[in-house]
């Protein structure tokens, strides 16, 4: 099991740079457009699109990471009042609820990605985008984040109640 949790925190690293990556060349491709259209007065026909996908992609992609750090909002406002053996408990339902909805939205995510992919589905913009592409961001980044949420539940088991810490520190 703990090489199964290294993994997928080395996985979900990796994955979260390159999500931070993303935002960066969307952010410059952002500023590359601003700069053609009102200082060279020109047209732009692949950037607005371009971006969208990154912003989205680095969204998904980075959904891991994000809990990974234990960065997700967070009420913990009945955690904190609990003893660490039901505390303990309750943060096992919980990861066990979260892991149902994240791989229902990779399930799904998959059918859609699969359905633009099977009907060859494209943007309807100069660039004609194949949107099985963009639509897999969706089944990955759930997927990751899914694997993390089970990574975490087994670090949830294996930690002794009293030493578990609440995503915000319990304050």
């Amino acid at each position: 099991m703990r090489f199964f949790v290294t993994w997928v925190n080395r996985v979900n690293q990796v994955v979260g740079v390159t999500a931070a990556m993303m935002v960066v060349v969307a952010v410059a491709i952002t500023c590359q457009m601003i700069f053609i259209r009102y200082v060279l007065n020109g047209s732009t026909a692949w950037q607005t699109e371009t971006v969208i996908y990154l912003i989205l992609g680095a969204t998904m992609l980075g959904m891991g990471y994000v809990q990974r750090l234990r960065g997700h909002v967070n009420v913990d406002l009945v955690a904190v009042m609990l003893p660490p053996s039901l505390r303990k408990g309750l943060l096992i339902v919980a990861a066990l609820a979260s892991i149902v909805v994240v791989s229902i939205m990779a399930f799904y995510g998959y059918e859609m990605a699969h359905i633009a992919w099977a009907k060859n589905w494209t943007s309807d913009t100069v660039n004609a985008v194949p949107l099985w592409i963009p639509y897999s961001v969706m089944p990955i980044g759930f997927g990751l984040f899914a694997l993390q949420l089970v990574a975490d539940l087994i670090d949830t088991v294996d930690t002794p109640a009293e030493a578990i810490e609440l995503a915000g520190g319990g304050h």
